[in-house]
């Protein structure tokens, strides 16, 4: 089973009304939230490890991962409300607008955690879970605490303008990172992370020297590298697609390469420690091949397995 831990939100998209002017249609979202539907969609069994509002919102999120297949007996339920983000699209690039005080998904205290189930393989982190305080320092927690047992997978999707202490951001990103054997990372969020002056490659080899056994480097539309094993290093173009929109990209990315490395019973610290150039190069290019379905079409919108055709 593969473990979605962060947020599950409302994504409020504009769109067009009947009187002409602009509304907002509530949509279910969050880079978490969206890998999960994702896997569930792929036929990889997953749950998600989240705080979720039993507000009316709350409730859509929940039908919506029983929809695609994913589990929701990890979800950590109060009556708090369900954050919202109001979304901007220019050139079909998205710009957010959050409202997340005191929200069910942020206020998860440790005390809160589940226990997992037994047959968990992997974890996966990431998004603005790993901002918003207090709940990142609990995801942090269940890091930390499953990290020496299961493979953890982390994409830190950094929003400069969502972090309010920048040193505690930092450190506690840090500590995940250096706990993590899988790290995805944009460019843009490399470059963020490592501000020194150094090439793309020599920053990614210097987050892999920390200790994870792949960093894998998406750069948009000039495809996605890979950093693994003894300074060795692949390259796996995007795939050609007419883009609707890059909504939920990476995210289906992410749930793509998770998919392929558990179907080929890689996603075991032993298997990623020793992977081969083939085989990571195979699930890479999974993870483009899905994420190609998904920017073709508005929204964040994951492809179901039998949609996937060569």
């Amino acid at each position: 089973m593969l473990i979605c831990c962060g947020e599950a939100l409302i994504d409020m998209i504009p769109t067009a009304t009947e009187t002409g002017k602009e509304g907002f249609v509530p949509h279910d979202g969050g880079a978490i939230f969206n890998t999960a539907i994702a896997l569930g969609r792929l036929g990889r069994e997953c749950a998600m490890v989240s705080g979720i509002s039993t507000d009316l919102f709350g409730v859509q999120l929940a039908h919506g991962l029983e929809a695609s297949g994913v589990k929701t007996d990890l979800l950590m339920r109060s009556d708090l409300p369900t954050t919202l983000a109001f979304v901007t699209l220019v050139e079909g690039k998205a710009s957010y607008l959050f409202y997340d005080e005191n929200s069910a998904g942020r206020m998860i205290r440790e005390e809160d955690l589940p226990d997992l189930p037994e047959e968990t393989e992997a974890l996966y982190f990431g998004g603005i879970s790993l901002a918003s305080e207090p709940g990142a320092d609990t995801y942090a927690a269940l890091c930390a605490r499953e990290a020496a047992k299961r493979v953890i997978m982390i994409d830190p999707n950094i929003r400069p303008g969502f972090i309010q202490d920048e040193d505690r951001f930092r450190a506690r990103l840090d500590a995940m990172l250096a706990q993590a054997d899988i790290v995805k990372i944009s460019d843009e969020d490399l470059e963020w992370l490592a501000p020194e002056r150094a090439t793309l490659d020599e920053k990614a080899f210097a987050l892999l020297a920390k200790g994870a056994r792949i960093v894998v480097l998406t750069r948009g539309s000039e495809g996605a590298s890979a950093y693994f094993g003894d300074s060795q290093s692949l390259h796996v173009p995007a795939r050609r697609a007419d883009v609707a929109d890059t909504v939920g990209a990476g995210d289906t990315f992410n749930a793509g390469v998770l998919c392929a490395l558990s179907e080929s019973g890689l996603l075991t610290k032993q298997g990623l420690a020793e992977i081969e150039a083939d085989a990571l190069f195979e699930a890479l290019d999974f993870g483009a091949k899905v994420a190609a379905v998904t920017v073709s079409r508005a929204g964040a919108n994951p492809p179901w397995k039998h949609e996937l055709v060569e």
